[in-house]
């Protein structure tokens, strides 16, 4: 039995998603939420740029005739703010909220749902983030040690563990797996895992320890 064709509709859609996944795949670069909310918007100009040329066709022109818009890109053109900047002028548009109206549409119309691709992406990102920065401080017990005293492989793999073990303290998604090795290590406190530390116990060939190698 053949595969259903693709309508128009779908065609121009996942050919608009396909063309803009570099942009999308920035949020893993995103260092804040504001940074999460530029590189959506982009994603979803680009998107527009495509498959809803009419509203996209509107902001383009302002951004080119608009003086204080086209001054503000020109000014940040090749830095580090220049897409923040496009961005920021592109959402002053009057056309910036029937692009997100008519591309949204589109994403129902051909059963797709951008919001909650994009949802996931930014909820992944700032976790990855707020572990991060929960981990922070026992990283940096971790280094110094290393630095004061010379070390093997071993030991920097000892310190790598310890910390992705402290990253997954902060990840929901990693309870279980976190609980199971807590438990094959013998921790006592499984929120501070170098107390009670014992070196034969955290051997990264252990099943236990697959989930947790971040």
């Amino acid at each position: 039995r053949g595969r259903i064709p693709l309508t128009p509709q779908e065609i121009a859609f996942t050919n608009a998603f396909n063309a803009n996944r570099q942009c999308l795949a920035l949020f893993a670069k995103c260092s804040s939420l504001g940074e999460l909310h530029v590189i959506r918007d982009a994603f979803y100009l680009g998107m527009a740029s495509i498959c809803c040329k009419e509203e996209y066709e509107v902001i383009r022109e302002e951004l080119i005739t608009d003086e204080a818009s086209a001054s503000t890109i020109i000014a940040s053109m090749n830095g580090p703010k220049a897409l923040e900047s496009m961005i920021t002028s592109a959402r002053s548009s009057v056309a910036w909220e029937p692009l997100l109206g008519a591309l949204h549409e589109l994403s129902s119309a051909v059963g797709s749902d951008l919001d909650q691709v994009w949802g996931g992406l930014e909820r992944g990102r700032l976790e990855w983030l707020g572990a991060l920065n929960a981990a922070h401080e026992l990283k940096v017990i971790l280094k110094t040690a290393l630095d004061n005293r010379q070390h093997s492989q071993d030991d920097d793999t000892d310190a790598k563990m310890v910390w992705m073990y402290a990253l997954s303290l902060s990840i929901p998604s990693l309870a279980q797996c976190r609980d199971a090795w807590s438990r094959t290590v013998q921790m006592q406190e499984p929120t501070n895992p170098l107390k009670s530390y014992n070196s034969e116990l955290w051997d990264c060939r252990k099943a236990e320890w697959r989930p947790l190698d971040l």
